[in-house]
């Protein structure tokens, strides 16, 4: 089926339903922030002047006490409205289906004229309304008397759709309520009118989504899809999010896709038939069935003696206890129906029997449940023209509830209005709801009364916890004598009881459902991680399903299992993180105590085309609640799919991966993880005592419990703070693919007031004191790739980000040399995909291996001395350049020769260390040791360091030549010095500064007397710019004699990717350009967004920029930077519009518009000047200090509008202090 345009209808819908619900509602006098006064006038109801019968302004109490049920207020209003809008869309569609598939017994179109008819093309109800009134139980001569009046078509529409709506309710009351329905009230208005809801329905959906015209037979899964996309718009509001109550259902709710449907179905009901009677024709009719690996003769008999010799197909009962649309149980009707007729069964007295017999359903959505019903009674109607009569005639309906919550019904009352020792006369009528009637004091001892008192228990929050409740099995045979009792009471009996009983009834049958045992229970349960858990969940998951607590899924595993008898098959699709996170090891366990595999499709990302990217990757699969651990089930890798037809097709492919695994394997693996594609060698290397937690010396991780204050990037404090013993330490919070060295780009705050904190604040955790400042080995714990294990100094911390363990210094290089191997990546990808958390690293095997120690240390140097070539690392010494060449191009080239042979020495070294780990391990036949270039994690490696293969030489090139002029801006600053290495100045308030420059730190190259820096885009503007202050640096590094040659090649450097090329452009405009457009660009990228060099200026027009260094910036800055820069920069300007003016009187034709544009361009300059002028007055005058430690975010939001970027840096708009 094509969804597009049932996607781009649906939503549409919604809001289209729920603004004409509303103006019905207003109608009524029910508004968003008030409801009108009712009165009552004789007979009449009088609401805002407009007069309503009796029984409307009843039933409009009715609505009232609904909003105030669902909270009253805006919420509850909103609520309300959205489930009425609901109410009236689900009723549209159901009628549409059933008249394009010709299900509606007057054998007329309600909602459109005739077949393929476009909206506003007459109804066909409508033209034979007098024929059809009395099918409908209309007053004929009142049909008739509207037909003759020619004006009144609204009205009789309206007539005839709620008539037709009365008559559905007789044989689907679930989705058309009785006779006196108060949402009637609501059925939206101008229905025949050409702004009606019901044109995009009829005309923009075609029939062919309704009904395949080729097969003959409904398309009943356009229900579940248009609820799917009904609901998006909601989910995508609620998604990511802590979820209320309300939104359970929407955020859970998704529409499994067809292929993997028939797959669960097929291999757990069909299986079941399958085991009895393998021969069975069935087989052949299941496109998804897979056929079960070959078992070893223990195993064939131990399948044999719990295998029935007969299935009775009566007695096959099938649940699916998150049965949403009803996509799942459509399918268990289409299994059940070629197993009944296998059995001799004739094909009308199926549908009946499965309807009421074999298929059973819960959702916790009120709407879901009803279309599920819907779905499985059309397709009942598609194989017996008179199910409808014969449901009305003998009050049967699905086995399909909404589980409902009792919080509002009171255990008096109801028992009181019960009456089930006939105590009260017939007569006599009560609140339900109200509580404290003690009519029940004498009746304890009666076992229907302790069973709804249980029940009202129980269920006291069903509409939270849904089909996770556990009822007692216990209690299912006093559950079904109640039912029969309350049946009884349905018949003949006063109305208060008959209400009471119709109250109750529903409840029970949820209890009876949830205290049976299944054949088969089937489900694509709702995903709900505890990060977004509605609150009430999390305590209740830890009561009742202790091993799933982190997401709702897995809890639904369980209950699965639970629900199924002995022997019988539970069939799932879930998020694929039970497999294998350590988290649920405690699930897995259980599962193999109680089932073993049957087989699986794992189908990782992208199994549902509804939903993007990587996040949700899933697994499906089908369990027999039997424990044989040597059972071989059969297990499917889909993962390559892209898209659900890949998967699908890839299922059907020869060239599929696939496997068979016994769940005695998976005990063999540290937290049994379900890595059913590992090798029989692989398996063999767990045969061992020893395992790298053994050598470890701490597996704890630090954490600061709040990082946004506690944790800096290097550069943003003193660096005269950082390092042990001193106020903030090296921190390793993980980062991109790295090996041997790197990644240690925060730090901590570690001053003995905070380290009290953090030992004191529950939110906080520090590892042994014993293991501070000790050498060990630190990993990204999230990765989508490759691991990557690197050296942690002594003189650094760690998080769960940067997890690391402390070993035993001499340990470390035999660990690095395993850990940095294929060997251990293989085994890590054993338990965690996209993670690698401590418990995976400690629980690997460890086997000694023979090493040269040189060559671990040789790739722990390169790796260290690549780290450090760049300006974010602690110990950057000076851009790489910087060397004896006579011009920049051999200094690049000399740099680029000395990555490649860093590069290939790695592999060479990586190579030579990842054979020894291989053979050690015996995996020789397993594992190949060749590395590619991508894989060698260099910085200064092209291949590895951009993901994309296009234009990687000119990409490193543009950007190593950039890295010079962030070099050259901080030799400006006096933060580098071409006299010394490393860091020359990152203290505070330019305090030590004036020294710096009397002992000759910066004799060579000047630093700038302020750390102000203007970024000019024009030459005149400022003739100490950071444009001619480089061109003074690369005449005082390399000499007056290669002067332009130098500057050219740095020019045609930035248009390889920094900067777009521009035909004609002189050099210094080019590197001009790049100042004045992009260097403050990459400055943000390169320092996390956390700049080091901050952006003064006047705004849109640029009309005056400059970059202040952060470390020297001090209460006079601001001052000077209006008297030195921009104070004069205002005198130029006016100079320079004289004598454009000038110029422009002698001008004529083209340049005299080019010189208009220029005193266009300045006016709108010194415009934008003088506003600056004033905010910088104003906040010189404040004399503005802060404190490094509080970090560059909370800093940089104290100039009002003077600084440029505040919302990327700052994180919302400037706070300027006042």
């Amino acid at each position: 089926m094509n969804t597009n345009k049932l996607k781009a209808y649906a939503p549409k819908a919604r809001l289209a339903f729920m603004d004409a619900v509303r103006k019905r509602a207003a109608v009524l006098g029910i508004y968003e922030g008030r409801i009108s006064e009712a009165s009552t006038q004789g007979t009449d109801t009088l609401i805002e002047g407009r007069i309503f019968t009796r029984r409307q302004g009843q039933q409009r109490q009715q609505l009232v006490k609904r909003i105030e049920a669902l909270g009253g207020g805006k919420e509850g209003y909103n609520q309300f409205i959205n489930e009425m809008a609901f109410t009236w869309f689900n009723r549209f569609t159901a009628i549409r289906y059933m008249e394009i598939n010709e299900y509606i017994d007057h054998g007329l179109r309600v909602l459109s004229k005739d077949e393929n008819a476009q909206f506003g093309e007459g109804f066909e109800i409508l033209a034979h309304a007098a024929d059809v009134a009395e099918d409908l139980d209309l007053n004929k001569s009142e049909i008739v008397q509207m037909v003759l009046a020619g004006d009144k078509e609204e009205e009789l529409f309206r007539e005839l759709l709620l008539g037709q709506c009365h008559q559905l309710s007789r044989i689907m009351p679930f989705m058309f309520e009785k006779l006196d329905d108060a949402t009637e009230l609501l059925l939206p208005d101008n229905l025949t009118k050409t702004d009606s809801i019901l044109k995009d329905l009829v005309n923009v959906l075609p029939e062919d989504n309704w009904r395949d015209f080729d097969e003959d037979k409904g398309q009943i899964e356009v229900i579940g899809w248009l609820y799917q996309f009904y609901i998006s718009e909601h989910k995508d509001a609620v998604i990511g999010k802590v979820v209320k109550k309300e939104d359970i259902p929407a955020a859970t709710q998704l529409f499994t896709p067809n292929w993997i449907v028939k797959y669960l179905v097929q291999n757990s009901l069909g299986r079941q038939w399958l085991t009895t009677y393998p021969n069975s024709e069935l087989k052949d009719k299941m496109e998804y069935y897979i056929t079960p690996a070959e078992q070893s003769d223990d195993v064939i008999e131990q399948l044999k003696a719990i295998t029935p010799n007969s299935i009775d197909p009566e007695k096959i009962k099938v649940l699916d206890p998150a049965c949403g649309s009803g996509h799942i149980l459509v399918e268990v009707y289409e299994v059940l129906r070629e197993i009944y007729l296998e059995s001799g069964y004739s094909i009308k007295e199926i549908p009946k029997l499965i309807l009421t017999k074999n298929i059973f359903g819960l959702d916790i959505d009120d709407r879901a449940a009803q279309m599920a019903s819907f779905a499985i009674l059309m397709k009942a109607r598609e194989d017996d023209r008179r199910i409808f009569s014969r449901m009305e005639d003998n009050d049967l309906r699905p086995n399909i509830y909404s589980v409902q919550s009792t919080e509002h019904i009171s255990l008096d009352r109801i028992w009181n209005e019960l009456d089930l020792e006939n105590q009260h006369s017939i007569d006599e009528t009560h609140d339900l709801f109200s509580s404290n009637h003690n009519a029940c004091s004498q009746q304890t001892m009666n076992p229907h009364f302790r069973t709804i008192k249980y029940l009202l228990s129980v269920f006291e929050s069903a509409k939270t916890f849904g089909s996770l409740i556990n009822v007692d099995s216990s209690e299912l045979v006093n559950l079904e004598k109640l039912r029969t009792v309350l049946l009884k009471a349905l018949e003949g009996s006063s109305s208060t009881k008959a209400e009471a009983a119709r109250t109750i009834l529903p409840i029970v049958e949820q209890g009876i459902i949830l205290s049976s045992r299944f054949d088969v229970t089937i489900a694509n349960p709702p995903y709900m991680g505890r990060k977004g858990m509605y609150a009430p969940l999390k305590p209740f998951l830890k009561e009742n399903y202790p091993e799933s607590i982190w997401d709702v899924y897995a809890a639904f595993i369980e209950k699965c299992i639970q629900l199924t008898q002995n022997n019988g098959y539970t069939s799932l699709i879930t998020m694929q993180s039970w497999m294998s996170l350590p988290a649920f090891e405690g699930l897995r366990n259980n599962i193999f105590n109680t089932c073993y595999i049957d087989n699986m499709i794992h189908l990782g990302a992208r199994a549902f085309d509804s939903i993007s990217g990587e996040v949700v990757r899933t697994t499906a699969f089908s369990l027999r609640k039997e424990k044989l651990d040597s059972y071989k089930g059969v297990f499917l890798d889909l993962k390559d799919g892209g898209s659900e037809d890949e998967k699908k097709i890839l299922f059907h492919s020869d060239d599929i991966r696939y496997s068979h695994s016994t769940i005695k394997d998976f005990k063999r693996l540290p937290e049994q993880p379900i890595c059913y594609w590992i090798e029989k060698d692989v398996l063999n290397t767990f045969n061992t005592n020893s395992f790298i937690g053994g050598y470890a010396r701490s597996q704890s991780l630090n954490l600061t419990g709040d990082n946004e204050r506690f944790l800096r990037r290097p550069w943003e404090v003193d660096s005269a703070e950082i390092g042990i013993g001193k106020n903030w330490l090296q921190y390793a919070k993980g980062g991109k693919l790295r090996k041997w060295f790197g990644n240690i780009d925060y730090v901590v705050a570690w001053d003995e007031a905070t380290i009290a904190y953090y030992k004191k604040n529950r939110t906080a955790r520090l590892i042994s004191e014993e293991h501070w400042y000790k050498e060990g080995i630190t990993w990204s714990m999230v990765t989508s790739g490759k691991p990557g294990f690197r050296l942690l100094p002594n003189d650094a911390m760690f998080d769960v980000g940067g997890a690391s363990i402390i070993f035993d210094q001499g340990d470390i290089p035999k660990l690095m040399v395993l850990l940095n191997s294929p060997v251990a990546e293989k085994l890590i990808r054993l338990f965690n995909e996209s993670k690698i958390q401590l418990g995976n690293v400690t629980s690997l095997p460890f086997r000694e291996i023979q090493f040269d120690l040189a060559d671990v240390q040789e790739l722990i140097a390169i790796h260290k001395n690549d780290w450090n070539q760049y300006e974010t690392s602690i110990h950057y010494a000076s851009s790489p350049l910087i060397t004896k060449d006579k011009n920049i191009s051999e200094a690049y080239k000399s740099w680029l020769q000395s990555n490649c042979e860093s590069v290939q020495r790695v592999r060479f070294l990586e190579t030579k260390l990842n054979k020894l780990a291989i053979s050690a391990y015996d995996l020789d036949s397993v594992i190949n040791n060749t590395i590619p270039e991508t894989e060698i994690t260099l910085s200064g490696n092209q291949h590895y360091r951009f993901s994309t293969l296009e234009a990687q030489d000119d990409r490193l090139q543009s950007e190593t030549i950039a890295d010079l002029l962030s070099f050259s801006t901080g030799c400006m600053m006096g933060r580098y010095s071409l006299d010394r290495e490393g860091l020359v100045y990152a203290h505070s308030g330019n305090q030590g500064f004036k020294e710096l420059v009397a002992q000759g730190a910066y004799n060579t190259f000047t630093a700038d007397d302020d750390g102000i820096i203007p970024l000019a885009a024009e030459e005149w503007l400022f003739e100490d710019d950071a444009t001619s202050r480089f061109r003074d640096f690369v005449k005082t590094v390399w000499g007056e004699e290669h002067l332009q040659e130098n500057l050219d090649f740095v020019a045609e450097s930035l248009c390889l990717d920094a900067i777009k090329p521009k035909k004609n452009e002189r050099t210094m405009d080019t590197i001009r350009r790049y100042f004045s457009s992009q260097f403050y660009k990459d400055h943000l990228k390169t320092y996390k967004k956390r700049p080091i060099y901050w952006l003064f200026s006047s705004g849109k027009e640029k009309a005056f920029e400059c970059l202040v260094y952060l470390h020297r910036y001090n209460e006079s800055t601001l001052a000077r930077m209006r008297t030195e820069y921009v104070t004069p920069l205002m005198g130029r300007m006016e100079s320079q519009y004289s004598v454009l003016e000038e110029s422009r009187a002698n001008a004529s034709g083209a340049e005299q518009r080019r010189i208009d544009k220029e005193l266009k361009s300045i006016e709108k300059k010194q415009s934008e000047l003088r506003a600056f002028d004033e905010e910088l007055k104003h906040f010189a005058e404040m004399k503005i200090s802060f404190d490094l430690d509080d970090g560059v975010k909370v800093n940089y939001g104290k100039f009002g509008n003077l600084l440029a970027d505040v919302k990327a840096i700052h994180g919302k708009k400037s706070e300027a202090i006042k």
